[in-house]
């Protein structure tokens, strides 16, 4: 696919560092685009740091957050599911199959997103998956007008799923290749993004259904009472996520005018110059690579480098791909099924709340990371926090877990449903420190010994963790299962 638009400028593994003089000596390290990691030259640089504190970083916080919108509003809206589905076999795995279908799908198609990276605009795909993604939400807010089988809405919404992870495949890759031109700060703002969509979609999704159930009289609502309650929620946010996704597209347009865009890109594009000039076979490349869709002759070399970076980065790639194998083995498929041990409390409300308080921790812990005191930069403490997340699995089973379908079980050993949030709360803040720590250090040459002050590896380093992130994601939720059976005492848990 050709374009002659600017977008094809971006190139998301550059093959040759920054010349030692590319960061004037009157410029700050807080001044300008992160320039002891971006691309940037000295060129228009007062103007330019104005633009990258303000609309870059504003742009990739946006831009990180519709990556995630998808995903975060599936799984918010599992009650709304739930509903659909009460009385059928299928209601009691589907948050297992849900999250499944797209991590598996996610994972398949970021592999290609990867791969094609250098060949395709990035602008192109990021707009385009923006499309497709704000149709499948579009059509999971006009779902809540009909009322078809468990079997076809089962379907359906796997369907939906399979689009969403397909879409946020190409575009997660496009944006984080772009933010790691733009240096560690706009990386920043991207992972931030990422965990603020969360905290927005389940704020939400919890004023929804405060609002659905305050019509009751009964604030335990008779079960068609909730099933309502759960529709007028889940088209809120849905409705909502449809027109953020809008608003992330017209940022991705404004991004492609600033001149700050125009730099980096121009920085990006003297790299892969400098790259040709020393390569025998002349300069005609730099433009195929930068400039087409076509396949840059230097692509097996390309692949070369990044299975040389991703062996040097492996213990940063282990620790964030484990993070969300924990993660997703319990939530949400686990911790959904917690109920209160209130009976006044609406069950909507607290499946609602606990939404919310996970994202409200993930939000939080990757905000510690702009706080140079609470850094931890050494790759092998990074793992250890990760592998200690471990222990949050037998917590959440010790919480009043119930099963679909079955009885009320005994007294459970966490008996409290303020003790099960601050539980939940602290497994959102550790997902968020130790993931965003992960994505931050593996790219960073200041702290990174594995890259060898290699500038061209910077957003390969990028690129691979965000790959591995997903990859834990997949892992995590093939492992819902095996926990569900575990928690059954051996049952099927594709189908119990």
């Amino acid at each position: 696919m050709q374009s002659s638009s600017t977008d094809a400028l971006y190139h998301a593994i550059p093959q040759a560092p920054v010349a030692a003089n590319s960061a004037p000596a009157n410029t700050s390290q807080d001044s300008v685009i992160e320039l002891e990691d971006g691309l940037v030259d000295d060129i228009g640089l007062e103007t330019l740091a104005v633009q990258s504190d303000a609309a870059v970083r504003w742009i990739h916080f946006i831009l990180g957050a519709a990556t995630l919108l998808p995903w975060n509003g599936l799984i918010t809206a599992t009650p709304y599911f739930l509903s659909r589905l009460a009385g059928s076999s299928l209601a009691r795995s589907f948050s297992s199959y849900l999250s499944c279908t797209f991590t598996v799908t996610n994972f398949v198609l970021l592999a290609h997103a990867t791969a094609t990276s250098k060949q395709a605009s990035r602008s192109t795909r990021i707009l385009r998956s923006i499309t497709l993604l704000g149709l499948a939400t579009l059509a999971l807010t006009l779902s809540t007008f009909t009322h078809p089988s468990p079997g076809v809405f089962f379907a359906f919404v796997l369907i939906c799923a399979i689009v969403q992870a397909g879409s946020g495949s190409y575009l997660q890759i496009s944006i984080v290749a772009v933010a790691s031109l733009f240096g560690r700060r706009a990386m920043q703002a991207t992972m931030s993004g990422q965990a603020a969509v969360g905290v927005a979609v389940s704020l939400v999704q919890l004023i929804s259904a405060v609002a659905s159930v305050h019509t009751s009289s009964n604030i335990v609502a008779a079960a068609e009472e909730q099933d309502v309650a759960e529709e007028k929620a889940a088209f809120a946010f849905f409705a909502l996520s449809t027109i953020f996704l809008v608003v992330a597209a017209g940022a991705q347009i404004y991004l492609m005018r600033l001149p700050a865009y125009h730099a980096v890109v121009g920085s990006a594009r003297e790299m892969q110059k400098d790259v040709d000039e020393g390569d025998s076979t002349g300069g005609p490349h730099e433009r195929q690579g930068l400039m087409s869709d076509e396949q840059p002759t230097g692509f097996s070399e390309d692949k070369h480098n990044i299975f040389r970076v991703f062996k040097a980065n492996i213990v940063y790639e282990i620790a964030v791909a484990y993070v969300f194998v924990v993660t997703l083995a319990v939530f949400p498929p686990i911790t959904v099924a917690v109920q209160p041990t209130n009976p006044a409390t609406h069950p909507l409300l607290f499946t609602s709340i606990h939404f919310l308080l996970f994202n409200v921790g993930d939000f939080a812990g990757r905000y510690l990371c702009s706080f140079p005191s609470l850094l931890i930069w050494s790759s092998k403490r990074i793992l250890t926090l990760s592998l200690a997340r471990t222990a949050f699995i037998p917590l959440f089973l010790m919480c009043n877990f119930q099963r679909p379908g079955s009885t009320p079980a005994a007294t459970p050993i966490i008996n409290s449903d303020i003790l099960f949030f601050i539980i939940l709360l602290l497994f959102g803040l550790s997902n968020g420190y130790v993931c965003s720590m992960s994505m931050i250090s593996a790219p960073s040459l200041e702290h990174n010994p594995q890259l060898n002050g290699r500038r061209e590896d910077v957003d390969v380093a990028a690129t691979l963790g965000s790959f591995c992130l997903v990859g834990g994601l997949m892992l995590g939720s093939i492992a819902s299962f095996a926990v569900r059976s575990a928690m059954c005492g051996g049952c099927n848990p594709f189908t119990g």
